[in-house]
């Protein structure tokens, strides 16, 4: 199937390398507002360039338009795609505005058309462990969910190095030659200031814990601006909240919690909490990051109390406390090629090459493929529209809260998602790993007869 891409930005060059897993997906070229993005990427991938959007959009070969523009364009780029008559792929968040979104599904059903956007972690393999062994019973009943997103101090990263600007003064400007994808694209810091970590980040955590724990009742939230020197730029807005944190009460019983911020300790933590256990990974961001299950029992509740064990993951292991690591299900799309030609002796293209590969283990591309598979198909494809509005929904009302930690009641819906089938078939039953094991059991003997 062909794409038309539009938006050549620092977000394009996330997306390809990965793009060779799917071969189904054939990108048929790209546009761009810079002509210097256009030449960039096409040089570099070997692309087609088209002369304007508009060029794009009237291409009759193009399927599907995968939108990665800036979130102030998202809304427009999109809507003229639709009205091209073809499928749309957004980057997050969709759009803005409630009344934006739903005039994009409205446009789009009315055409036969079909609006996917992301992100589509959830369809990684850490995800579809996590969800596959939450379904499964390991964890007993899920109670509680939790998720950070507390995103390195990026200020930090600006020309001058000092640890703290003199008072009264801000960070310095973050210059964009700081931080370049392998193509060249500079990583838009002022846009993202603007926008807000909230808009940027949270859907990465939402997409999970609604395919998961289904929709939202309610969600009470509160956000602030907590670094207003961070940036000695002008940011309009000046106002965009760098810190959220927002509590919701699933339909289903569960409750969840999810906290965005620009200065934390890169924790990027997933948790899923039951009665019997909890299931955690590390990162959202890396697809096939280790999922593990830490069962409770009366001995790990008893040791885990005591100092030295806490600090001791041997002690853990020979009490059988410790938290075991769980198969990842087999991933859909497997290897890492990569779409970029860089030449054997080109070492900045190869070193930016590896750094992309450690720092993003993630397939960015699954959304579009998801999307692909399910036009081709005839399938409903994720997430769906109305999934798509209530994350919308979400997202702004978190954004919106303010201090005054405002209660929203959603007013948007949908059904609960399914786990794919292929995760059904492909992955073991989790719920084996509720039995303790012999150490847990021969510690309690042995302590049972200590008392007796």
């Amino acid at each position: 199937m062909k794409v038309g891409i539009i938006g050549c930005g620092y977000v394009f060059d996330k997306y390809m390398p990965t793009w060779g897993n799917h071969p189904e997906l054939v990108i048929a070229g790209v546009s761009d507002i810079d002509p210097k993005r256009v030449d960039a990427v096409t040089r570099h991938y070997g692309l087609k360039a088209y002369t304007d959007n508009a060029a794009l959009l009237a291409d009759p070969e193009i399927d599907i338009v995968a939108n990665f523009t800036p979130i102030r364009t998202h809304y427009e780029v999109s809507k003229a795609a639709l009205e091209a008559g073809k499928h749309v792929y957004s980057e997050k968040p969709l759009v803005t505005r409630m009344d934006q979104a739903r005039e994009l599904i409205d446009l789009a059903e009315s055409r036969g058309l079909r609006v996917s956007c992301a992100p589509s972690n959830v369809l990684g393999a850490t995800s579809q462990t996590m969800w596959k062994a939450m379904l499964d019973g390991a964890i007993g009943r899920a109670r509680m969910v939790y998720a950070e997103f507390d995103a390195d101090p990026c200020y930090m990263l600006g020309e001058v190095s000092t640890c703290q600007p003199e008072p009264g003064c801000s960070f310095p400007y973050l210059d964009e030659n700081s931080t370049r994808s392998v193509t060249g694209a500079f990583f838009p810091f002022v846009k993202e200031f603007e926008m807000g970590c909230t808009y940027e980040h949270v859907a990465y955590h939402l997409s999970w814990m609604c395919a998961m724990f289904g929709p939202v009742k309610t969600v009470t939230a509160f956000s602030k601006v907590v670094m207003p020197d961070k940036t000695d730029a002008p940011l309009d807005p000046a106002d965009t909240p760098d810190f959220s944190v927002a509590v919701m009460d699933f339909h289903s019983g569960v409750a969840g919690r999810v906290t965005c911020s620009i200065n934390g300790a890169n924790d990027l933590r997933m948790r899923i909490i039951g009665d019997r256990g909890i299931l955690t990974t590390e990162t959202y961001g890396d697809y096939k990051c280790p999922v593990y299950l830490d069962l409770f029992s009366k001995l790990s509740v008893k040791t885990k109390h005591l100092k030295v064990v806490r600090n001791s993951p041997m002690l853990q292991w020979v009490f059988g406390v410790a938290p075991r690591e769980l198969p990842l299900v087999p991933a859909q799309a497997n290897g890492s090629r990569r779409a970029g030609r860089v030449s054997w002796w080109d070492v900045r293209g190869r070193l930016a090459q590896i750094k992309q590969a450690e720092l993003n283990r993630q397939d960015k591309c699954v959304g579009i493929g998801d999307l692909a598979a399910a036009i081709s198909s005839g399938r409903p494809h994720y997430p769906s529209h109305d999934f798509t509005l209530h994350m919308t929904e979400l997202t702004l009302a978190i954004q919106a809260a303010g201090t005054r930690s405002q209660t929203h009641v959603l007013e948007t819906t949908f059904h609960p998602v399914e786990l794919p089938e292929w995760t059904r078939q492909a992955a073991r039953n989790y719920r084996e790993y509720l039995k303790p094991l012999w150490r847990t059991r021969l510690t309690e003997r042995a302590l049972d007869a200590l008392k007796g």
